[in-house]
């Protein structure tokens, strides 16, 4: 998965996660379900890993850490890169934009360009 489908990932997972907050606010009794949709991320993200059935608990380390940690870091930007979107908004002050309309500046920007 390319980092920008996963940035497009990421920013539907706190849409939904507003939307989710949004719609608990209106009504706190309301149960909410969970749709994960971080699990079905992280499935498709981390990589499937091959132990050798004689490796030792360091070589195991080993290999699951430098297995997962390229997953691991690219999803970790890109939360990171929408966290740091979200809050450069609320530091300004800007009333004229909302959480939605900045999550949506950020889905425009890493959607999929024709011929690429």
């Amino acid at each position: 998965m390319q980092q920008a489908e996963i940035m497009q990932r990421v920013v539907g997972i706190l849409t939904e996660a507003v939307e989710m907050r949004r719609q608990l606010r209106e009504n706190p009794d309301a149960e909410m379900a969970l749709t994960g949709s971080i699990s079905a991320l992280l499935v498709e993200t981390l990589p499937k890993i091959n132990l050798p059935s004689d490796a030792s608990a360091q070589e195991t380390t080993d290999i699951i850490t430098e297995a997962l940690a390229p997953a691991i870091v690219t999803l970790s930007n890109c939360f990171s890169y929408a966290f740091v979107h979200l809050a450069e908004v609320h530091d300004e002050g800007r009333t004229d934009t909302s959480t939605a309309d900045v999550l949506r500046v950020l889905a425009l920007q890493f959607a999929p360009r024709d011929g690429a």
